[in-house]
């Protein structure tokens, strides 16, 4: 009954397979971290959470705010990650981003929404993906 939940309790391997998911997580967001920087941009807020949700990357050139949504996979078995940016995560993400908007003092041109997709070793960058 391998991740079956007894009693309300997740199985040791449901605990193992979640806590190996977050680690991959964290893994693609340093690599996101690390397309950007070398792109020339700045990276201002990780992780940035409020009680609407969170955003996973707000980045910034003079010109524009980047905000990024990291997804990352071992393979593309269950489709590519930037799949799984639905229209109601694409939604939410608007209003993350007037949130954060609101709560900072950063002005720009333009505000552009990306998908970094991370298959394997494989980094793909959908720049203003919606």
């Amino acid at each position: 009954m391998s991740g079956s939940s007894v009693g309300g309790h997740r199985s040791q391997s449901a605990v193992s397979r979640s806590a190996a998911a977050r680690r991959l997580g964290v893994l693609g967001e340093q690599i996101a971290v690390a397309w950007y920087l070398n792109h020339g941009y700045r990276v201002l807020e990780r992780n940035w959470r409020c009680s609407f949700g969170e955003l996973d990357l707000v980045c910034a050139t003079t010109s524009e705010i980047v905000i990024c949504e990291v997804k990352t996979r071992r393979a593309n078995s269950f489709g590519t990650p930037a799949e799984a940016v639905t229209r109601e995560k694409q939604n939410r993400l608007r209003r993350l981003a007037g949130v954060w908007l609101s709560d900072h003092d950063e002005h720009r041109d333009q505000i552009r929404f990306d998908v970094v997709s991370i298959v394997g070793l494989e980094v793909t960058v959908l720049k203003s993906a919606f």
